[in-house]
């Protein structure tokens, strides 16, 4: 098993999903998503979680599934697996599963009555690989399975939380986020 093509072609396919978080934070302020509504004395999302960041980072993965589709036919050869091309259907699904997921994991940790930005290890670093892989393989479930095998799977939940992280030290570090996790 050639785990380099596995882990090149399983990142190549999740980049439409890695992408709308970031650029949330990136384009995000505004309107909340919640409204500022209330459940049990607690606010739904929170602050952290705009209309404007949402529809950002949608845009920026669908668009991003669009640039790898363009520059597949120059970059697919060099690897000894094909990449995947991104139907719209599954692009779309993926980064709005990724936001959702996201939002998801929001709303729970305020019922768990964690502050905003609070970290919640697990949860943090996979919630929106989960939601966009279901989300996926909701809209596109032939592409979804065969993009994402087992072992893809596996490289997926080893380098998500990695790569997580190191991108939210990154915004730290550039003054983007308030917190590194």
């Amino acid at each position: 098993m050639d785990w380099v093509a596995i882990a090149a072609g399983a990142l190549w396919a999740m980049l439409p999903a890695y992408v709308p978080n970031n650029a949330a934070v990136l384009f995000g302020g505004g309107p909340p998503l919640d409204g500022r509504r209330t459940l049990g004395g607690r606010r739904l999302l929170g602050d952290g979680k705009t209309w404007r960041g949402t529809v950002a980072g949608v845009g920026a993965g669908v668009a991003i599934a669009g640039a790898l589709n363009l520059v597949r036919p120059i970059v697919a050869p060099t690897l000894a697996d094909p990449l995947v091309g991104f139907p719209f259907v599954a692009a779309l699904g993926l980064a709005t599963g990724a936001m959702l997921g996201d939002i998801v994991a929001s709303f729970l940790k305020r019922r768990l009555d964690r502050e905003r930005g609070a970290a919640f290890p697990g949860l943090d670093q996979l919630d929106f690989a989960v939601g966009a892989l279901g989300l996926a393989l909701l809209l596109a479930p032939t592409w979804t399975r065969a993009a994402f095998p087992l072992p893809a799977l596996a490289v997926i939940v080893v380098a998500t939380p990695l790569l997580h992280l190191g991108t939210n030290v990154g915004a730290y570090v550039a003054g983007l986020k308030s917190e590194p996790w």
